[in-house]
């Protein structure tokens, strides 16, 4: 290796440098936040620019960032400022704009799973009384006296619905 080359690291000396196991560091590249070069054996090599990376991914994780928000602060470079690096408010905006899209989009996530689940819930009610019949069938009980006891329970449900639903229609006066 010349003197300008630069130093890297395998995942196990990195690791050790930056105080984390060599699965947070493959987890990261895996998320896409850092990209590692290769040895000919496929080997991840990391230099200091990776190295600096990890270091900015972890102080974010540590102050609570999420891996999302850390993917978006990540696309926009800190500026330099008296004392280190900061955010401009552009930047922050448009960080901001990207995680509330996120969130935006897992909310409508989140309700369509609602009505999802509601409907499986309904189509188990539906035919939860369908397996109990051939179940109490197979274990050798009277299919007639078994299809008596669903009509009549089919009934007194309905009688219940309409019940419940004539109240609703009327009105307090």
């Amino acid at each position: 290796m010349s003197k300008d080359s630069p130093t890297l690291l395998t995942v196990r000396d990195a690791a050790e440098r930056l105080g984390v196991t060599p699965r947070t560091l493959k987890y990261y590249e895996e998320r896409g936040l850092v990209s590692p070069t290769r040895s000919e054996g496929r080997y991840r090599l990391y230099d200091e620019e990776d190295l600096k990376r990890f270091g900015r991914i972890l102080r974010l994780r540590s102050l609570g960032f999420s891996l999302h928000g850390i993917t978006e602060m990540l696309k926009r470079p800190p500026e330099p400022v008296e004392g280190g690096h900061r955010y401009s408010t552009e930047s922050l905006r448009q960080i901001r704009d990207a995680i509330h899209e996120q969130v935006e989009a897992l909310d409508v996530r989140i309700e369509t799973m609602r009505r999802e689940l509601k409907e499986a819930q309904k189509l188990r009610a539906e035919l939860s009384p369908d397996l109990d019949y051939l179940e109490r069938r197979l274990a050798g009980e009277n299919a007639d006296a078994l299809l008596e006891q669903r009509r009549n329970a089919r009934a007194k449900a309905e009688n219940t619905s309409l019940a419940k639903r004539s109240k609703k229609s009327v009105a307090p006066t």
